[in-house]
């Protein structure tokens, strides 16, 4: 009796990833079937045995004897004469169970066969992917990168299945090299050409919330809380958290001793300046802590608009709106309220002149260097020094000397 070693046979697909032994035999007694009922029309009369433990398959034909002269479908009937050539005892209308020879199958057979199986097995594999995945969104994932293009990077996974991280789930000083190791969040997986693609990220939220709770037992117990988590990825973050132990400070167990639980996230994440601050349901003291660490002389909160006025002195202008902007609009998405900083003019002199009253002696650009600091009267320039003013407006040493001599001036 002729049998078929698959293993042997189909090698290149023994150690697939997606599919295991038994599952790969089954497929391919399905395949075997199908090509039967191609070759014969009909296969119902077949049998496929495999040996998942081997690997080896065994065809059976079942027919039924009739007369020769009766005979016409070869498939399904054998003749007499030729039936007792097998067992002699064997009468019109019983059933013939014999082998059916693996070389019955021609090349062109055994070529489908094996595309069939290619084709069923990267389907497999597809479906392994997105199962194992799908799960997984939100979590972080290590892997070494394969290849580095233009707008993206292919990392493979600890399996070998290729994970995509696009150029723009990049922080901007990411750098990455084929053989580097690398760590982002499984972002979403996505379907093209009916093919999942797991999508990674390094800019999302969920990164740090990951690494904190990697870095902060309390946070990965429960302890403590991260309400919400804001980032300009690389550059700055705002994390606000809260412990439902008073014994805990929520903020020192993020932040470790000396920075040691928080010096390994900022390094992970390029350096990335994160502000660690208490969270409170009272709006007025939560948005306080967000502009850290500019301290308010006060605030006005319009629930209709969604939005808050707040006022600092003008030292603390600066810093409240942080370097390009970034303290105030991480502020805001924070708080979730449109934040208006405004100079705080309580107890100043009457007699103050907006910049825009020197526009015939100060250029227009220049005065806006100093609104930008929130110095938009005369006092609030003059109250800072001139080293101070050269260092936040970023102007020539002279042009700030012409401009406080201009403002004197004028309350002379």
């Amino acid at each position: 009796m002729e049998t078929m070693n698959l293993v042997e046979s189909f090698s290149e697909f023994k150690d697939s990833k997606a599919i295991d032994r038994p599952t790969l035999m089954k497929i391919l007694v399905d395949i075997f079937k199908h090509i039967l009922a191609k070759k014969f029309e009909v296969a119902d009369n077949f049998d496929v045995i495999v040996n998942t433990s081997t690997g080896d398959l065994e065809i059976w034909r079942s027919r039924v004897i009739i007369a020769d002269d009766e005979l016409t479908n070869p498939n399904m009937e054998i003749a007499y004469s030729e039936a007792i050539k097998i067992e002699p005892d064997f009468e019109i209308g019983e059933q013939v169970v014999e082998p059916f020879g693996i070389t019955q199958f021609d090349r062109r057979d055994i070529q489908s066969i094996h595309q069939m199986l290619k084709a069923k097995v990267m389907e497999f594999e597809k479906e392994n992917i997105y199962q194992k995945y799908k799960d997984r969104i939100g979590e972080i994932v290590t892997g070494e990168v394969s290849q580095v293009w233009k707008k993206e990077l292919l990392v493979l996974d600890d399996e070998d299945y290729e994970l995509v991280l696009p150029r723009t789930e990049m922080i901007q000083a990411d750098f990455y090299k084929k053989g580097d190791s690398i760590r982002a969040v499984v972002d979403r997986v996505e379907f093209k050409n009916n093919t999942p693609f797991v999508i990674l990220s390094r800019t999302s939220p969920v990164l740090l919330e990951r690494l904190f709770e990697q870095e902060v037992p309390e946070i990965f117990d429960g302890l403590i809380t991260i309400r919400k988590i804001v980032r300009q990825p690389g550059e700055r973050a705002k994390v606000a958290v809260e412990s439902y132990d008073d014994r805990i400070d929520p903020v020192g167990a993020c932040v470790g001793m000396k920075g040691s639980r928080i010096h390994g996230i900022v390094r992970e994440l390029r350096n990335e300046n994160i502000d660690v601050i208490n969270f409170s349901n009272n709006l007025s003291v939560f948005v306080s802590r967000a502009l850290s660490p500019a301290k308010i002389s006060s605030l006005r909160i319009d629930e209709e608009k969604k939005s808050i006025e707040v006022y600092l002195k003008p030292d603390q202008i600066s810093l409240a709106i942080g370097k390009g902007g970034q303290n105030i609009k991480l502020a805001s998405k924070l708080v979730e309220y449109e934040i208006e900083v405004f100079r705080d003019v309580a107890g100043e002199y009457e007699d103050d002149v907006d910049l825009m009253e020197f526009a015939d002696e100060i250029d227009e650009w220049i005065i806006q260097s100093f609104k930008d600091i929130g110095c938009d009267t005369a006092k609030s320039v003059l109250e800072l020094s001139k080293d101070e003013l050269v260092k936040r407006t970023d102007l020539e040493e002279e042009t700030v000397e012409e401009v406080l001599r201009i403002l004197q001036s004028e309350f002379e």
